[in-house]
């Protein structure tokens, strides 16, 4: 019961428009979260920083045009080697830097799906995505979790199956209490599903809601887009992604099309969630493709 979800033209557009942005204007921010944990905000996906004696410890790193920025900025925190780079997921503005630091020494690490889909590349009548160079595959790829320890810390990389991909590491920071989502979990609206990477809406959630459950008090949340977050911030998101759901289900259940549904306008009410990024009409589509098999009929979900 594996189906499309957005049109590959969409996904083309999108990332020809990434492609087309200015890097040379793009500045790297960096914004201390918790104990010796930094975030990175530039353009793409927020990196994660863990810096000590032992080294730097990075979670993704953009596009590859920002590398020298990035290097730069992790200077002015601290002068130490990037030893490790961990990658949530294998979207480019998260995965965009790992030749630049790879060719340098560091150590990328990964679920073994990231480094699968990386190395496979893909190809279709829209645009075609190169496999990624042997320097910026992770060399070092795990299954259910992995562990590095340095800085004092005992970093997390914990997959969480079919979620924004079907690769999502959520990285948590022990010592110093603060959880890297990746795009399980963002501040921009409406999220992206990538179901022709493995992702799944039940997913997400489920990632989202055991953090929720689970996270120690006080921690600290970096989106994968947006500012830093607490766990708080989160239950809104999963509170509109649980209510949009059912009222799309609601509409496939009696029968009701994709096209129909968009015309009903069944999320109306939910506008502050719409973004150039993801629309309603786009929401509407990723839910109703989850909800339903290849032949466009209810599947019923947890």
């Amino acid at each position: 019961m594996r189906k499309l979800l957005l049109p590959l033209a969409f996904m083309a557009s999108l990332s020809v428009a990434m492609a087309q942005d200015d890097f040379s204007k793009v500045e790297i921010k960096v914004h201390p979260v918790a104990g010796s944990i930094y975030m990175l905000e530039g353009e793409g996906g927020n990196i994660g920083v863990s810096v000590g004696d032992d080294g730097i410890v990075i979670v993704d790193d953009q596009f590859a045009p920002l590398a020298p920025k990035i290097k730069a900025a992790l200077k002015g925190i601290s002068d130490k080697p990037v030893r490790f780079v961990l990658n949530t997921h294998w979207h480019g503005d998260h995965v965009g830097g790992n030749a630049e630091f790879g060719s340098a020494g560091s150590t990328i690490i990964a679920h073994e799906n990231v480094r699968e889909r990386m190395a496979a590349g893909y190809k279709t009548p829209e645009r075609e995505k190169k496999p990624a160079p042997k320097e910026a595959l992770p060399i070092i790829t795990f299954n259910d979790r992995a562990t590095v320890h340095l800085n004092g810390e005992d970093i997390k990389a914990i997959h969480f199956a079919q979620g924004h991909t079907d690769g999502d590491a959520i990285i948590y920071f022990t010592k110093s209490n603060v959880i890297h989502m990746g795009d399980d979990f963002v501040t921009y609206g409406f999220p992206f599903v990538d179901m022709q990477s493995g992702g799944t809406v039940t997913g997400l959630l489920d990632a989202v809601e055991k953090v929720m459950k689970t996270a120690p008090a006080g921690a600290k949340i970096i989106p994968g887009h947006g500012p830093i977050s607490t766990v708080a911030d989160m239950k809104p998101f999963v509170d509109m992604i649980r209510e949009t759901r059912a009222k799309v289900e609601a509409g496939v259940k009696a029968g009701k099309s994709l096209e129909q549904l968009q015309k009903d306008k069944v999320l109306a009410g939910y506008e502050k969630w719409s973004g150039d990024f993801i629309n309603s009409d786009k929401w509407i589509e990723t839910l109703y493709h989850d909800l339903t098999d290849k032949k466009g009929e209810y599947v019923k979900h947890n």
